[in-house]
């Protein structure tokens, strides 16, 4: 029989740059679909920066931790080359947690259907996570007004530059923090933001308070870093705080110290952390949401793409130090 590669998680990440020490590559024989299940060849896998968390000796988090000997997680895009299912037939293309692997049997839960039209690029760069995320988050919980200013770090990222775009799409003065000139610009000139600061060249507090003269109302935080405090500083009465990822802290020993919480009361700011787990009930309605901005042109994306299953393990540091330009994916 033909075989398949997947790749497990070996070792935990110790503060060192994410590679091939960590994990193991696996070669297995292709499986067959069992009654009431289906075969899938997955052609896109996702990575994200959630998977640091999923990584981590952390067992108190939102999600259960990728144990060791365990197949990496990650979501992917894919075709159903064998089924035993009634609601999956072969040549359909699908989506959802799939794994670092090339193949995987699955009962069809958690697996949903792609609409055709829809490329593996669009798919898992705007409605799988980064979507869903950015729609949650910005809606249902900062809530936004027309005339609004908003600020969102990791602004060029798969779940930020969404954000920004659908903030501007219903009248929001948006400002996205990015970590270079090129981003800068794509922002700007092509997603149609308002301004951008980059953290890396420029003076934070002052271009901060260029770029919102009127303050900050909603601050949509997605990689933490030295910006937040000033972020925070600018927060207007009765601001909101949506608190969606933390890159900046989730290798290091002691996180940063978080900013001082007399702001919190005399401004009666609103600050809500937030993971898609727990939402995953509302995902028709969010893809409900989402889907009329994207048909009209309101929401653009780029992707930047790794080659091979195996490129993954060290693509992860694109992260930390900022080479993607675009929503992370490999093409298996």
């Amino acid at each position: 029989m033909s075989q398949y590669t997947e790749i497990q998680l070996n070792q935990r990440p110790d503060g060192n740059p994410i590679g091939p020490q960590l994990f193991e590559v696996v070669k297995k024989e292709i499986p067959t679909a069992g009654p009431g299940q289906i075969l899938i060849k997955q052609t896109y896998m996702s990575l994200d920066p959630a998977m640091m968390g999923w990584m981590s000796p952390d067992t108190n988090s939102y999600i259960p931790r990728v144990e060791l000997g365990q197949v990496m997680r990650s979501s992917g895009f894919g075709e159903v080359v064998e089924s035993n299912h009634p609601d999956f037939v072969v040549g359909d293309s699908v989506m959802g947690m799939m794994g670092w692997t090339e193949y995987l049997v699955t009962n069809g839960k958690g697996i949903n259907k792609v609409q055709a039209g829809v490329s593996a690029e669009m798919a898992l760069a705007v409605f799988a996570l980064p979507g869903l995320t950015a729609t949650q988050g910005l809606f249902n919980i900062a809530k936004p007004q027309a005339g609004e200013t908003l600020v969102v770090t990791g602004a060029a990222g798969s779940v930020g530059s969404i954000v920004g775009q659908l903030a501007k799409a219903d009248g929001l003065r948006v400002i996205g923090v990015v970590g270079s000139d090129e981003k800068a610009d794509w922002i700007v000139n092509e997603l149609g933001f308002d301004g951008a600061i980059n953290y890396k060249t420029d003076d934070l507090e002052a271009k901060l308070a260029e770029l919102t003269p009127e303050g900050v109302d909603v601050f949509f935080e997605n990689t933490g870093g030295p910006i937040q405090h000033h972020i925070f500083n600018r927060m207007n009465t009765h601001g909101r705080i949506v608190v969606c990822g933390m890159i900046a802290d989730y290798t290091t020993a002691e996180p940063a110290p978080g900013p001082n919480w007399i702001n919190l009361i005399k401004k009666r700011v609103m600050i809500q952390g937030f993971a898609m787990p727990d939402h995953l009930g509302n995902v028709p309605a969010l893809l409900e949401k989402l889907t009329p901005y994207v048909m009209q042109g309101k929401v653009k994306y780029r992707t930047h793409q790794l080659d091979g299953l195996e490129s993954a393990m060290s693509g992860l540091n694109m992260f930390f130090t900022g080479e993607n330009k675009g929503k992370l994916l490999v093409k298996l």
